[in-house]
């Protein structure tokens, strides 16, 4: 008998198909003139491949469809892609704020979506059924590249188990630190619908009866963060959808002045860089002057939840002055079951908000009865809320930031504060009735439950419409970051000295042209446009560049004088405990964290 062939030692490679996304990249630069030979070469592609791209490039072209797709066929229709991007933005929500997601959960929302899609349809529309089985899902999850979602009768089965053996864990690790109430800080973020009052209200009533303007719906995103003693609060970080309100700049406001640390996005979401530029220039500081103030030791230790906008690298991040400072991450899908600033912190402050919204109402509308534009437009913006945001958090009382740790860390809860709670003028419920006394004398009938649903109606879920213009949104970003990164590597080739020398050419033409020109109103007209438009980009690169400048000499000269700073100063700790993994889909950890309403 032969003897058996030896098995074969060549590898099985797996093929690799090409997503939509890839093919649209070729047929791109086939049409700005690059030949499918040079492509091949470029990406290592199969010269037959590539020719099949291009001879189907209409096709591929036109087609509209979730990130991730790989095969296009006759059988999906345009309502169904439009469901499955639109349940990516979703899924992304969801998970980013810390959700537990099933698979009934999903497939039930792209029922949802489905049908809130076909009803926009014309009626002579054709539209075949869509069930969201469990084999779409599949099909879905490998078209899309999502992994690890809860399956049914899993979602938060060890929520309590895992909750009872951090709180142990959390303890050891106290004991063996020797660390203080004033040492252990935690954060958490939360959004805020700042215009938002109870639905019983007048001003509630005409807004529904004006479509097209939902100041209501206008979204900002904060962050609260105070250590366990509650005799320290650090500046809270407030995330709005413009940079420059024009409040701002009629009233020429400085950032660095607010009661918040202002920043933005078009989302309005705490971002990875956001959370970091937080900690690098409130937290840290606020937090070492505050220890070396009360002459405790150079210890601390920030407890918060994993959420991708806070980086578990943060210790590669964070100022190298502030190693003093240990990050420790809750379990999943514990948040409301240990985070101290879900234990009434975050909802109290939203009430004393509310409160000082409805003073402001009833102090601006005494005797005169206005209608909702006026109020919103004349009487109430973005720099009256930050007043009063500042003004809740003010309020929020020692006592219950205290209290707030007692299912973490109970040992560090005064007694009589549980004996005592609700006493305070400042706590939840004395707050509601404060809120209720004001809304009686403005002739209101709105009763205790309408403002419980006030707060919790911050959690709304978004509509399809919104989740449309969200994926716009996020379309419209990534190609404005694609914009700028391209734009931002031509012009680090072009060095800062020949920047400025263009300034100084600038300011000599500008004067010359007042001095001399008859009409100066044209001139300096056209000289400001010039300025704004044409000028103000290299404005920024040189901004930009001196601001990294001045961070290399701050660290440079922190190690120098600084004795925390210095190579002899305190040693960076590491972070202890490592977060678990988060259950995300691979294509869609880009780092945004919605706010936890």
């Amino acid at each position: 008998m032969a003897p058996k062939k030896a098995p074969s030692a060549k590898p099985v490679v797996k093929k690799v198909r090409n997503t939509t996304e890839f093919k649209k990249t070729i047929i791109e630069q086939y049409e700005s003139g690059t030949s499918v030979a040079e492509l091949s070469r470029m990406y290592k592609k199969p010269y037959t491949t590539l020719c099949s791209i291009v001879a189907k490039k209409n096709e591929i072209k036109d087609a509209v469809v979730a990130k991730g797709v790989t095969m296009l066929t006759k059988m999906r229709s345009p309502v169904l892609e439009e469901v499955e991007k639109l349940l990516l933005v979703w899924i992304n929500e969801k998970q980013l704020a810390g959700d537990t997601l099933m698979t009934s959960f999903i497939c039930e929302k792209a029922r949802q979506l489905h049908e809130d899609l076909v009803k926009k349809l014309p009626a002579n529309s054709e539209v075949s059924e869509f069930k969201a089985s469990k084999g779409w899902f599949e099909r879905f999850k490998n078209r899309t590249g999502i992994h690890s979602v809860v399956r049914h009768g899993e979602a938060a089965s060890s929520d309590h188990k895992a909750a009872e053996k951090y709180v142990h864990e959390f303890q050891e690790y106290i004991e063996a630190e020797g660390l203080k109430p004033e040492q252990v800080f935690n954060c958490d973020e939360t959004g805020l619908f700042w215009k938002k009052m109870p639905k019983r209200t007048f001003i509630t009533q005409e807004e529904k009866a004006m479509p097209g303007h939902k100041p209501m719906k206008d979204r900002l995103t904060l962050m609260f963060c105070a250590n366990a003693s509650g005799d320290f609060k650090v500046k809270s970080l407030l995330v709005y959808h413009s940079e420059n309100p024009r409040v701002f700049r009629k009233n020429n406001v400085m950032k660095s002045k607010l009661c918040v640390f202002w920043k933005s996005n078009s989302k309005a979401w705490v971002t990875r860089e956001i959370f970091v530029e937080w900690f690098n220039e409130v937290f840290g500081p606020s937090v070492k002057e505050y220890l070396l103030e009360k002459k405790l030791d150079p210890k601390c230790l920030l407890v918060m939840d994993n959420a991708p906008a806070h980086p578990p690298n943060l210790d590669d991040l964070i100022f190298e002055e502030f190693g003093f400072i240990t990050v420790k991450f809750l379990p999943p899908n514990t948040t409301t079951l240990l985070q101290p600033m879900d234990q009434q912190v975050i909802a109290n402050c939203k009430k004393l908000y509310t409160k000082a919204l409805f003073h402001r109402c009833l102090t601006v509308t005494t005797h005169i009865h206005l209608t909702l534009r006026e109020f919103w437009r004349e009487h109430f913006s973005i720099l009256h809320c930050i007043t009063l945001i500042g003004m809740a958090w003010e309020g929020v009382t020692t006592r219950t930031l205290n209290s707030a740790w007692r299912k973490l860390w109970p040992d560090c809860v005064d007694k009589r504060d549980f004996e005592e709670f609700g006493t305070d003028p400042n706590e939840p419920m004395s707050v509601v009735k404060s809120i209720l006394a004001l809304e009686s004398s403005m002739g209101l009938d709105v009763s205790l439950e309408d403002v419980e649903e006030l707060v919790e109606d911050h959690n709304e879920e978004l509509t399809t419409e919104e989740l449309q213009k969200l994926q716009q949104e996020e379309q419209h970003i990534a190609a404005q970051n694609l914009a700028a990164e391209e734009e931002e590597e031509r012009w680090k080739k072009v060095p800062s000295s020949e920047i400025k020398e263009i300034f100084t050419m600038w300011g000599k033409m500008e004067s010359f042209m007042e001095k001399h020109r008859p009409n100066k109103v044209v001139a300096s007209q056209v000289g400001n446009m010039y300025s704004d438009k044409v000028l103000g980009h290299f404005r920024e690169v040189l901004k930009r560049r001196q601001k990294q400048s001045s961070l290399l000499s701050y660290f440079v000269r922190q190690d120098s004088t600084d004795p925390q700073g210095g190579p002899n100063g305190i040693k960076k700790q590491r972070r202890e405990a490592t977060p678990e993994k988060q259950m995300v889909p691979e294509v869609l950890m880009e780092g945004d964290s919605p706010p936890k309403l």
